[in-house]
């Protein structure tokens, strides 16, 4: 068996084309990233199989990396080719079999201002051990409050980037349901339609379909909310992407979260309001254990979104 990095002292990352120790990897208190939110970031998983450790996705997951950083017009001084070779080295160098990797993509000026436009960047990347997101709601479920705040739109900042910045607006949601007693927020789109959770995806079932907010109440459009949608169809399921509204959220038979951090976790309780019969439904079991063969090379279906270290 494979030994994994029994500290974060211990690990080891990438930074700016090398292999160094985590401990190593410093940048200054002042940096325009730290300061100001401008950093580009992605998340991804890797999953022990029966053929080895294999990343999930990561070909889309880094498209998406390149594709926020031109967004926010950050030069990265890597091709899309380095940095997937760049993510299975340190997965490799780590000996995880599975595993949360974070690329990140920063400034690494030091200025007073907002001003970053042709700004000097690093990019990081590290591999961390890394368990059910929600711990024991991942099979129980979690109770969600929708927010009083709104999810950010297109007009404000580009929401189809996964910038550092952005995640400031579910913080604050996230704040929010908390301290009111709840496991997790449910943001709203300024028009008032189901948007997202703070840092995942929604479905709901109704009738036996799949129901999930499309890209006008200005979804992140995420990678394993693209792999759910695509799983259903696999197994006869009816999916509608489309405007939802928030008491269709209290009257589903089911709704579940989606992320690469969250993977499926059912949401079992609405504002107080219980979500079919208050227990994690068929169908969200049914879609986890898909996922799960997926992500762990037992569906010869979808094998090609795996990269094998």
């Amino acid at each position: 068996m494979k030994r994994r990095a029994s500290s974060k002292n211990a690990m080891k990352v990438w930074l700016d084309g090398k292999i160094i120790n985590y401990k190593d990897a410093k940048v200054p208190i002042l940096t325009h990233s730290l300061q100001y939110g401008s950093g580009i970031f992605e998340g991804l998983r890797a999953y022990r199989t029966e053929k080895g450790t294999a990343i999930f996705r990561l070909d889309d997951h880094m498209k998406r990396f390149m594709q926020s950083a031109k967004i926010y017009s950050m030069g990265v001084n890597y091709t899309e080719k380095e940095l997937r070779k760049a993510v299975v080295e340190v997965v490799r160098a780590n000996k995880l079999e599975s595993c949360y990797i974070r690329p990140f993509i920063f400034y690494n000026t030091t200025n007073i201002g907002v001003g970053a436009f042709g700004g000097a960047t690093s990019v990081f990347i590290a591999a961390l051990p890394f368990g059910a997101y929600y711990g024991a709601g991942k099979e129980k479920g979690i109770r969600c409050k929708i927010s009083s705040w709104r999810r950010i739109n297109s007009s404000i900042l580009p929401v189809e980037a996964k910038a550092s910045g952005n995640y400031i607006n579910s913080i604050i949601a996230n704040n929010e349901a908390k301290s009111s007693g709840f496991d997790e927020t449910i943001l709203l789109s300024i028009e008032g339609h189901v948007a997202e959770g703070a840092a995942e995806n929604m479905f709901l079932v109704r009738s036996s379909s799949l129901i999930t907010p499309d890209a006008s109440a200005d979804i992140l459009m995420g990678v394993t909310r693209d792999s759910i949608i695509k799983i259903a169809q696999s197994i006869g399921l009816i999916v509608q992407e489309r405007e939802t509204h928030k008491e269709e959220l209290y009257s589903a038979d089911e709704v579940f979260f989606c992320g690469t951090a969250a993977e499926i976790t059912p949401v079992v309780n609405i504002d107080g309001i219980s979500i079919g019969n208050g227990r994690p439904g068929p169908i969200t079991k049914l879609l986890s254990d898909k996922y799960t063969e997926v992500v762990m090379g037992k569906n010869k279906e979808f094998e090609d979104w795996l990269t094998y270290v």
